[in-house]
Parts: C-alpha cells; structure tokens; sequence
C-alpha cells in the first residue's frame, strides 16, 4: 500500500468526516472566550509530578509552544496528594513540583489545567466509601488550590478529577458539591469535568452540567480502542495480541486479512471478535455525535481532554490519519483538544530524538 503524504492524510481525514463545517455553536455566558481559545490545542504532560527527572526538556515545550500548542494539561496522581495515602512531607513535595511546573509553562505562554488524576487506591475508597473519597478530594483541592491562587486566575485551570470510577447517580451528586467547594477556594476559576464511563461522548448525554457556568466539560475518545489500543502494555489485555491493525478498518485491506488470519492461527477469539466488530465500523464523527447532540441541547463548552493511539504498532500512516480526523472535527464542532501525551506510549514526541514528531503536529494542527 502507497504511502500517503502529510497533506493527503490530512485531506483524507476531512473526507471521512461526514458532516460538514459549520459555524461555532451558541454558548451560554460563563466561560471566557480567551479560556477557550486558551484550551483549543494541548497535550497532557504525564509523569511529569510523578517523577520531576521525566519534566520535559524546555526545548521540547518551546518547540510545540511555538507550532501552536497553547495548553498543557497537567496530571497530579491523587493517591500522591491526599492524606490517606501520603505523607505531609511526600505531599509538600508534590506541591512543590506542581508549583515549578506551573511557573516554568506560564513562562513559556501556555495555559495550564491542574488535572486530578484518579489512581488506584483512591479509586477503590471512592467506590467502597464515597464520604471518606470526598472528604480526600476536598483535602486535595484546598492544597492545590493554595498553590494555584499564586497564578493568574485565567491561565490556570481546575480539572476536578479524571475519570471518575463510581456510577453516574453518585458522581453527577459529587461533582455539584465538589464544584461548590472548589468555587469557594478559586472564585474566579474556570474548572472543566465531565461524565463517568472513562468520560465517552456516549456518556455525557446522562450527565447534567452544573448550575456554575464557568466550566468547561471534558470527553475522552480513543475509538475504536482495537485500533487505538492495539499491542496492549497488558499480555493478557485481547488488545495486546492486536498488531498493525489500520485505520479505517476494512474487510478486503490485506493488512486486515493478515491480521484476521494470524488471530485464527493464534486461537485468538476475543481479540479476533474485537478487530471484526471495527469493519466496517462507525466513522470519528459518528463516535462523537453524542457530545455535539449534548451540546446542541446544553450550549456548553467541550472539549477532548484526551485522545491517541499506541503507535508501537499501530501502522503510521493510520495513527496519522485517526489524529487529524479527531482533530478536524474538534475544529468543525470549535472544541478544544488535548492530545494524549507527551513522550511515553501515545506521544507525540519521537523517542530517538526527543523533539516533537513533525508529521504527528501536522496531522493535530490540521496543516501542510
């Protein structure tokens, strides 16, 4: 199969978009349009709070900076700021590099989104003990809190809590009390949350936005996931036995045919059922339409706080054209987006060399 040039998979990623570009959608009053513009192109810095030494390197964020990136979200592990879990000192010293992140990127001109990223030890108390979950994420906030109010109030924003693990009853109850509470701490705060279910667009049509209309609702998207998360970190995911699948996934591909003929070989039935539930397969905005529809009906800013694809063996090419497809519809609905990440599985940077990926940044900013 010929490869196809930066400019054709671009084009091509319009093309599989089925609906056409339209004007940005009526918004309620609430949400700066400056924040938004802020949010419109990012990519999550993971790692960087877990461990200061994997902080990427400044040429790498001047780089992205200057090719139009305007927005790092940055993920702070919850298990690492709350007090069931660490210590005051090992919380202080999370601070502490939260605190040089934000003062590094706001140098560099970038909005910044304090991300609390749900792990699993708070993920298990917030399933089994949803008062003693609140009382921890209240602790986190008011830390956190402390070190953003030493920052412009409209280059830092307030990521409630990614992903959360409980059903949608008990979040959409949650949400509005922790929103309240974080309110009080940054008044002035523009704060983004979003559905349960790993935040899918199908599940934000169950979520009701929240009276405070200073808030941006945040979706994740990585379908079809055998092709996003095909050759799976886990051995013993169906996923992780997925290899070279491409995108879009069709029946008479030979990469398909291979692919469906090794699974056989291999007595892979469940990864084998998932590959052929991909062809035909639904396109990018049919995956996304329930957010649009939700926002049609909410007039509420959205935006794809994640989205990517393993590229260990994802064919390039594919990877290319699934990220400019998602990117292109963002732009057609004027969400903002956050790739999913920086430098490790998903990034967008090169391994070899550490500088951004070039074809992967045209594809995400939808240029030449």
């Amino acid at each position: 199969m010929a490869r196809l040039s930066i400019p054709a998979i671009i084009a091509t990623a319009s093309i599989l978009l089925s609906v056409a570009a339209r004007a940005c959608p009526a918004l309620i009053e609430g949400v700066p349009a400056d924040r938004i513009k802020a949010l419109s192109r990012g990519v999550s810095a993971d790692g960087w709070i877990v461990d200061p030494r994997s902080a990427p390197p400044r040429s790498l964020l001047l780089e992205l900076r200057k090719a139009g990136l305007t927005h790092i979200r940055l993920p702070v592990p919850a298990d690492f700021v709350m007090p069931r879990f660490a210590a005051k000192a090992e919380i202080d010293s999370r601070l502490q590099t939260v605190d040089a992140a934000l003062k590094a990127l706001l140098a560099l001109g970038y909005a910044v989104s304090i991300d609390l990223h749900s792990g699993r030890d708070f993920n298990a108390l917030h399933k089994d003990d949803p008062a003693g979950a609140m009382a921890e994420m209240k602790s986190a906030w008011t830390a956190l809190a402390r070190v953003m109010e030493r920052y412009p109030f409209d280059r830092v924003f307030a990521e409630l809590l990614n992903e959360p693990e409980v059903d949608a009853t008990q979040w959409q109850r949650e949400v509005r009390e922790l929103a309240g509470f974080i309110r009080q701490l940054l008044p002035q705060t523009t704060l983004i949350t979003g559905p349960v279910n790993w935040q899918r667009a199908d599940s934000l049509p169950g979520f009701t936005p929240l009276d405070d209309p200073n808030v941006v609702y945040a979706i994740h998207f990585y379908d079809p996931m055998v092709f996003t998360h095909q050759a799976h970190w886990d051995s013993n995911e169906p996923l992780h036995d997925v290899v070279g699948l491409p995108y879009p996934a069709r029946a008479g591909d030979p990469r398909v045919q291979q692919l469906r003929e090794q699974l056989t070989a291999l007595n892979k039935p469940r990864a084998l059922a998932m590959v052929d539930r991909a062809i035909p397969g639904r396109g990018i905005d049919q995956w996304l339409e329930p957010a649009a529809a939700w926002q049609r009906q909410y007039s509420r800013p959205i935006i794809i706080n994640e989205f990517g694809v393993l590229k260990a063996s994802a064919p390039r090419d594919s990877r290319l054209r699934w990220l400019a497809g998602v990117t292109a519809y963002a732009r057609q609905q004027c969400w903002g987006w956050t790739h999913w990440e920086l430098s490790q599985g998903f990034g967008l940077a090169d391994s070899s060399t550490g500088k951004a990926d070039r074809d992967v940044l045209r594809a995400l900013l939808g240029t030449h």
